[in-house]
């Protein structure tokens, strides 16, 4: 039988590389764009750069026209400084930054005077030079010394780096919550069904256990059998179908939890299913006996027959199986070891045990662990994993319980 908890995890690794060939040709795409782009620019800056330097040189006006009209269509942010760092000219910057100090025109109030903001200059100055090398130029009439033409990208250049991060990350967002959303549906619907089934299981066991209850009593009188050890364990195990059935009923509404000694709710499990299975497991229970905890019988009782079943089912010669009942170290919590000399678990597969479909046997569903977890933890407020696993040697499960004794 395959194995549908395999199918969907390779599904979800063939959805995943998907996803990441996705994510990386969208960020190759935009990279080479932004090469372009930034290649493009640069070429601008260095037409803006020689610009400013026929500005200078040129005498003709129809000429210098030209060179202004040019120039006037650069739109790169850019600056120019001498040789020394002093700022000469701008182009494309905060233009309630960039204004020279100059002195108060007459009839002009000094505090409305527009002044160069030299910090505003500093910081555009070194996020020019993180970003590109300058380009130098020599002006002629300035003494043979030469400027630098500093520039940065774009606003468009800088938001199309940026904007496929933004852009896969709204997409991942959407999708985790898209998942999450039809995942809830699905395991709501999913457990509708189930507990329908369970509730309509137990309604049809209903009638046959009660039928099969009165044949064992009319037997018992007709054969005046009222002590014998065959019928009587048939007489058990018609209630231990009352049992199951109990418990397909009490699926998908909260069940009513009791004080009981776990340890005495376990040796009542434990007499009853050794006898019905291979001579060659030898069971052993050890433990306090007064240790309480809040519990469903019916419902705890298949949390240990599962454990039970799952460790009978490892062991493939001869073996034992052997539960220990104690009490945490600060004595809040029962602790609750089922270990088995089964074939083990490997340590990958610690946490994939308890998810359903998941199974090594050839004929199963791979719901027994997955239901033992959800009752325990879901119905009992317990928790329950494997405590420690090793192939070929055993494994043991270890239940958690709240030790209510802690209450009084």
């Amino acid at each position: 039988m395959s194995n549908p908890y395999q199918r969907k995890k390779r599904w979800k690794y063939l959805l995943l590389f998907f996803a990441v060939i996705i994510a990386g040709s969208s960020l190759l795409y935009t990279k080479y764009l932004v090469k372009n782009i930034a290649k493009s620019e640069r070429t601008r800056a260095q037409v803006w750069a020689q610009t400013m330097k026929q500005v200078f040189s040129t005498v003709d006006e129809d000429q210098l026209n030209y060179v202004f009209l040019v120039r006037d269509s650069l739109t790169v942010p850019a600056l120019i400084t001498d040789e020394k760092g002093d700022f000469k000219f701008q182009r494309g910057l905060d233009s309630t930054k960039t204004f020279i100090e100059m002195p108060p025109e007459p009839g002009v109030d000094k505090k409305k005077q527009p002044v160069y903001d030299p910090a505003y200059f500093e910081n555009e100055l070194a996020t020019m030079k993180s970003q590109h090398e300058p380009i130098k130029i020599n002006v002629p009439g300035f003494n043979n010394s030469y400027w630098l033409v500093y520039y940065k990208d774009s606003p468009l250049l800088t938001q199309l780096r940026v904007f496929p991060y933004i852009q896969l990350t709204i997409i991942a967002i959407f999708l985790m919550v898209a998942y999450s959303a039809f995942s809830s549906s699905r395991k709501s619907e999913q457990n509708q069904v189930w507990v329908g089934l369970a509730k309509e299981t137990a309604h049809q066991l209903g009638t046959p256990i009660s039928s099969l209850l009165a044949w064992i009593e009319l037997l018992k009188d007709k054969f005046d059998a009222e002590n014998d050890t065959l019928i009587n364990e048939m007489a058990n195990d018609v209630k231990r179908l009352e049992v199951v059935a109990d418990r397909f009923s009490k699926i998908g509404s909260k069940p009513v939890l009791e004080p009981h000694s776990v340890y005495e709710v376990v040796k009542d499990f434990v007499d009853y299913f050794k006898v019905r299975v291979s001579d060659k497991i030898s069971f052993e229970l050890n433990g306090d006996r007064y240790l309480k905890a809040g519990i469903n019988v019916p419902l705890f009782d298949w949390v240990i027959e599962n454990l039970l079943k799952n460790a009978v089912n490892a062991i493939e010669a001869p073996g034992s199986i052997k539960i220990d009942v104690m009490a945490s170290k600060t004595r809040s919590h029962i602790y609750i070891d089922v270990t088995d000399t089964g074939k083990g678990i490997p340590r990958s597969k610690f946490v994939t045990v308890f998810r359903p479909g998941y199974t090594t046997r050839k004929r199963g569903w791979g719901l027994g662990l997955s239901l033992t977890k959800r009752m325990v933890e879901n119905y009992h407020n317990g928790q329950i994993f494997v405590k420690d696993s090793e192939l070929g040697k055993g494994t043991t499960f270890r239940i958690v319980l709240k030790n209510i004794e802690d209450d009084n």
